[in-house]
């Protein structure tokens, strides 16, 4: 397989990218863009994209892969990219998930379809299958990181004022302005640390609680699930769409929890596993207070206007655990997935959708297998899980929302 090299960069090979959150991809591709290199966000989400995953990766294996994979071959087919000037990067995380088999079975699909040529990219921290023509620098990592907090700020507001918008389309007109914004923002080596990243926090949310709103009272529902289903439109057939499309407003755990979670992974291998002593202690003195710092400039910005309501921090959501599920329950989204229904339903959005892709163990666990446990802390939740594969049909994923929605509006009107 070939590597991607910096010859192929200066010369604007185009490197393609599967977009799982629209908002914080759209912000990071700015950076990847100011050092050099031209990255191409997927949109390309027809449903028949499904069987080109099928067709060059096995069934048995994860949705999101199938999805991911056959997104890219669709666009190869389809034209979108130069199938000869072109790389496809794809995230290894290294850990228990399969996802970090993904890499090695892009290849193998590649080759079965004939594209051997094309330069595959492993996106990620731990220095696997390295690309002589890819390299993140820690400016870069500093700069996608603080576009993590930025995205997370910007897809909890707007989830929180597009319902109650009085002209359509602000919202989103705003979120399109400070990507555009921060972009400049990271070419001009600003804005990413200190008092210039605080203050962009504030007037992100000064700019969204500005928008002229109608407070009426909704069905509040959450999300949760696999990461990718969680937040890609394509995994999940656009639900935060179509649940906005009935008149609700939705809430998406913020993605920074998900990086907190996998450095506490150091912490809980050292503790229950007998896992590195040198792992735990960087991960607990030297990167979580770092994250919390951060952590906490955004929930201050949020605090700003009453009319919103913050994302728990990441210890509020260890808490929320005790009782429920061992934090050493660690494969795929572990106890971060029960803890996040949790952290919904005491925030007032107890109506959940929990997003299960086929070939997810862990996720059946501890998305699935929790919720009756949950009822019996929370008898008023109202917990619905929707399996994702290639035989589930849209229709009947909208139709079992619909009942739980049915359940939520007869609640709310007892509430009135």
């Amino acid at each position: 397989m070939p590597q991607f090299t910096q010859q192929m960069k200066n010369d604007g090979w185009t490197i393609v990218v599967p977009n799982m959150s629209e908002i914080h991809f759209n912000v990071m591709k700015r950076i990847f863009e100011n050092y050099g290199y031209n990255v191409l966000l997927l949109e390309n989400n027809d449903p028949t994209l499904i069987d080109e995953g099928l067709k060059y990766v096995h069934n048995d294996m994860c949705y999101p892969c199938l999805l991911v994979i056959g997104q890219m071959l669709d666009a190869i087919r389809r034209g979108l990219v130069d199938k000869d000037r072109c790389a496809l990067a794809i995230s290894q995380t290294g850990g228990g998930c399969r996802a970090s088999n993904y890499y090695f079975l892009l290849i193998k699909a590649l080759k079965k379809a004939g594209l051997e040529n094309i330069p595959v990219i492993s996106f990620n921290l731990q220095g696997m299958n390295s690309n002589p023509g890819f390299k993140i620098t820690k400016t870069m990592m500093l700069q996608a990181f603080t576009a993590l907090i930025y995205g997370d700020l910007l897809m909890l507001l707007s989830n929180q004022t597009r319902p109650y918008e009085i002209t359509k389309g602000d919202t989103d007109r705003l979120v399109g302005r400070w990507t555009d914004h921060l972009g400049e923002c990271f070419a001009k080596n600003r804005g990413y640390f200190g008092r210039n990243l605080r203050k962009n926090l504030n007037r992100i949310s000064d700019d969204f609680a500005a928008i002229p709103v109608e407070r009426v009272r909704k069905v509040k529902v959450g999300v949760v699930g696999e990461i990718y289903m969680k937040y890609s439109a394509l995994g999940n057939n656009n639900l935060k769409e179509f649940l906005e499309s009935e008149d609700c407003e939705v809430m998406l755990p913020p993605m920074l929890g998900f990086v907190f979670y996998g450095f506490t992974n150091g912490i809980h291998d050292h503790d229950f596993y007998g896992g590195r002593w040198i792992y735990k202690h960087v991960a607990k003195y030297i990167v979580m207070p770092y994250l919390e710092k951060f952590e906490r400039w955004s929930e201050e910005a949020v605090l700003r206007h009453k009319e919103f309501n913050r994302a728990a921090s990441f210890k509020e959501l260890e808490g929320y655990t005790k009782g429920i599920i061992s934090q050493g329950c660690k494969m795929g989204e572990g106890w971060l997935l029960t803890a996040e229904m949790v952290e919904l339903i005491e925030k007032g959005y107890g109506n959940i959708v929990c997003t299960q892709p086929f070939g997810c163990l862990p996720n059946h666990i501890v998305g699935k297998g929790m919720i009756r446990p949950l009822k019996e802390k929370y008898p008023d939740s109202n917990i619905v899980p929707i399996d994702y594969d290639p035989s589930a049909t849209k229709v009947n994923q909208e139709n079992r929302i619909k009942l739980m929605l049915a359940i939520a509006r007869e609640n709310l009107a007892k509430q009135k």
